[in-house]
């Protein structure tokens, strides 16, 4: 598909209720839910993953997308943010090369002796929770400056990602094709997320895609998919390199129903079901994903849809949306950069070199 050139409308994010901003928390009882959520944020993710991230200032930056923006709209929503976050990492790992990287070089399998068990590690699934909210909030709400930051950390990191598979294949982390599956993966993941479980989806989701390019190109992603159907495309023509490893197939499905795991933490069998009933038909077909029947499958989205939309309603949006929204109550001092793309190369840095400027 031919190269697309990533822009960012300045219209207000309408929807199909003519919402134009992120309900605030209702007043009342909901202000002890908004208050109790912001000291877990606040210790649980900020003040760990947050360190050294400016959305305050400086005035009038519009950061990447500016207010009015389609991702402002869409990330303001943490719970559906979250979840989409969640059927991302779900059909990303269906690349076996995916699946290696992670078992060979992420937190979230636990190990003992420095061998994965086959078990998620509810601390590593914690920072890789953390650090994945800090770079799609940090590149959302934040100065240029804090989302360029945040792009070269993720950038740095996966330069250091490289290996072989059990099978012989090689993987690298800064293969395109990678990271176009990769990209694909993430805004499908947060598209979907938004307009099934949001209250008010934008009625143009395809204004979110488009402007999502720039967080692709800043990763050093190239001829990106751009709309919600070249998106659809890119990723049903990776079906023929895509399969269900034993890592994979130990975390999910019938293999998760003696899970100690809480339904909202990772590894729950909840959430499993969340992804893949979010995952499209073909996708769930290879996961040999069988949904309950429809009276059951209706009463499952609709619980999570209330959980989702009345905890955001209860808590409203977060901090670093809110100190943007003031970063730019006088206007915006620029346009937004016409291009995220890398213009020089990164140093070279080893992992630790790299997690010590996260």
């Amino acid at each position: 598909m031919p190269a697309r050139t990533s822009t960012v409308e300045t219209s207000p994010a309408r929807t199909s209720h003519a919402e134009t901003g992120p309900r605030k928390a209702s007043p009342g009882k909901s202000n002890i839910v908004a208050a109790r959520f912001e000291r877990a944020f606040d210790a649980d993710i900020r003040s760990r993953f947050f360190r050294g991230l400016d959305f305050a200032g400086p005035e009038g930056d519009p950061g990447w997308f500016g207010p009015g923006s389609a991702v402002w709209y869409v990330h303001s929503h943490l719970p559906t943010l979250i979840l989409g976050l969640v059927g991302a990492a779900y059909i990303e790992g269906l690349d076996p090369s995916i699946s290696w990287m992670a078992y060979d070089h992420s937190r979230i399998p636990e190990r003992v002796d420095g061998i994965p068990t086959g078990n998620v590690d509810p601390e590593g699934a914690a920072v890789r929770l953390g650090h994945s909210l800090s770079f799609f909030i940090g590149t959302a709400y934040g100065s240029t400056p804090t989302a360029e930051r945040l792009a070269r950390t993720v950038r740095a990191m996966h330069h250091t990602i490289k290996g072989t598979r059990p099978d012989g294949l090689a993987y690298d982390a800064d293969d395109p094709e990678w990271l176009r599956w990769n990209y694909a993966t993430v805004v499908w993941g947060l598209a979907t997320a938004h307009e099934r479980y949001h209250r008010r989806p934008l009625s143009d989701i395809d204004r979110y895609y488009r402007e999502f390019v720039r967080v692709g190109e800043a990763l050093g992603g190239t001829d990106l998919p751009a709309t919600k159907a070249e998106v659809a495309e890119c990723l049903e023509s990776y079906l023929p390199r895509l399969a269900v490893t034993p890592i994979k197939a130990f975390a999910t499905g019938p293999n998760l129903r003696d899970s100690k795991a809480k339904p909202w933490e990772p590894g729950s069998a909840f959430m499993d079901w969340a992804a893949r009933d979010m995952l499209p038909k073909w996708a769930q077909k290879l996961c040999l994903y069988q949904p309950p029947n429809p009276i059951a499958l209706r009463a499952r989205r609709a619980t999570l849809w209330t959980v989702l939309n009345g905890l955001h309603d209860a808590t409203g949006p977060i901090r670093e949306y809110r100190e943007a929204e003031a970063r730019v109550a006088g206007g915006v001092s620029a346009p937004v950069a016409a291009s995220t793309a890398p213009t020089d190369p990164d140093p070279v840095l080893t992992r630790e070199e790299v997690e010590a400027t996260a």
